[in-house]
């Protein structure tokens, strides 16, 4: 799986979540956020400080046992004039937890495959900056800036996510969803190397890395393709997007309707 080395991810962690906070103070906090629908900046940015604060417990605990994950969440702030600071303290608090002598510490993973705990919650974290990031610059009116490694890196802890031990029981509709014949369909990024074939099987969906012919094959820049599968773009908005799309549109189309992070 495309990763980035654990010191890069924690830099990207932090980055990320200052332009958040910036951006989330540009917007204001009663303000809309078009990729969240429902939700407001105010409420992009708590639950972006109280999941970043709760990991970091969760991992400085080292906890294993599911039974036994943090059940108090950090008190938000009581307005944007705190959002800074507090997005930053929470940042590099979950950056901190995420030591190179913690990677490979036994702690609870959600996901339930092969990476452990903290190189899972890593990936989480940093997910969870550069995405809901994004959302904050989209309510901002402002451009979305990711790396194009970073994205690669994301995209395939996304795939990672969705075929996971554990996908079909946090969201069953979704892994249902994501069955199938034997369709074939492939994300190829146009500024990486990096290239993700997934294939939809009747006891679930698989991927690898790689390209191989496919039913359809999506092309583009690799932060498009993330904010595309993160539902973040719309796929039939080549313009706005910069992808194209060559196949079963309708199979691409379908693959990114039926899955989205839970807590997206």
């Amino acid at each position: 799986m495309t990763e980035l080395n654990a010191e890069d991810a924690r830099r990207a962690i932090v980055e990320h979540t200052r332009r958040l906070a910036e951006s989330a103070v540009a917007a204001g906090p009663d303000a809309a956020v078009p990729t969240a629908p429902g939700w407001t900046v105010t409420d992009l940015v708590e639950h972006v400080g109280q999941t970043q604060h709760w990991v970091a417990e969760l991992i400085e605990r080292r906890v294993t046992d599911p039974t036994e994950l943090p059940t108090e969440m950090a008190v938000p702030p009581t307005g944007p004039r705190e959002w800074q600071a507090w997005l930053s303290e929470s940042a590099q608090r979950v950056a901190n937890a995420c030591s190179d002598d913690a990677l490979d510490a036994p702690v609870f993973n959600a996901a339930g495959d092969e990476r452990s705990g903290t190189r899972f919650w890593l990936s989480s974290m940093l997910n969870e900056a550069v995405v809901h990031g994004a959302d904050a610059a989209t309510a901002a009116n402002r451009p979305a800036d990711i790396d194009a490694g970073i994205a690669a890196a994301l995209i395939s802890n996304h795939l990672a996510m969705l075929t996971s031990p554990t996908w079909e029981m946090q969201r069953s509709e979704s892994a249902q969803a994501l069955r199938g014949t034997g369709q074939t369909l492939q994300w190829q990024a146009t500024d990486t190397a990096n290239a993700w074939f997934v294939e939809r099987r009747s006891d679930g969906a698989t991927w690898q890395p790689g390209t191989r012919q496919a039913d359809v094959t999506v092309t583009g820049p690799a932060q498009s393709l993330l904010l595309t599968l993160t539902r973040r773009l719309n796929l039939a908005d080549r313009e706005t997007t910069n992808i194209s799309v060559n196949g079963d549109v309708g199979l691409a189309q379908h693959w990114v309707d039926n899955t989205a992070h839970a807590s997206n």
